[in-house]
């Protein structure tokens, strides 16, 4: 049987990061693989709902949760993102040319059936909570993303 999954390990929160993770996971999900995209530390500013969630936080998991984006329409870019301006340009350049939103490439992974794993180790360091999250995911620690990754035939870490 010929072996046909991938994995990616989604450590950034920059959305040109995110873009590129979204981009090769709804791609070789479109080839037929089974994906999975494995979020952890940064990378689930991507997944944070765009909305305040109240839940009960420690002082410091409070201190986390102000200091992080929420949701993929408040990421920055890696390089040149000068405040928030770099971001803006970014999107203002990908929507006059037509390329799909980091959102829309969410909601592509989703109805491709990727599975997206939120690192629960990575949650309990940052304070975050899965009513903060978008619905659909799976929570697992580093154990099951191993598993994962041992059955891959490409395994990616951005």
């Amino acid at each position: 049987m010929e072996n046909n999954k991938s994995t990616l390990i989604v450590f950034s929160g920059d959305l040109d990061k995110a873009i590129a993770s979204f981009i090769i996971g709804t791609g070789s999900a479109a080839m037929g693989n089974q994906v999975t995209m494995f979020f952890t530390f940064w990378g689930l500013n991507i997944l944070r709902k765009e909305q305040y969630v109240p839940v009960q936080k420690s002082f410091m998991d409070k201190m986390f949760a102000k200091l992080l984006p929420r949701g993929p329409e408040k990421l920055g870019i890696s390089k040149m993102n000068f405040g928030g301006l770099g971001a803006k340009m970014m999107k203002y350049t990908m929507k006059k040319k037509n390329i799909t939103t980091l959102k829309e490439l969410i909601e592509t992974a989703q109805e491709l059936d990727i599975k997206m794993v939120a690192c629960t180790m990575s949650m309990d360091v940052l304070g975050i909570k899965k009513e903060e999250l978008i619905d659909g995911l799976e929570y697992a620690g580093v154990a099951s993303y191993l598993a994962e990754a041992n059955e891959a035939k490409v395994n990616l870490f951005i």
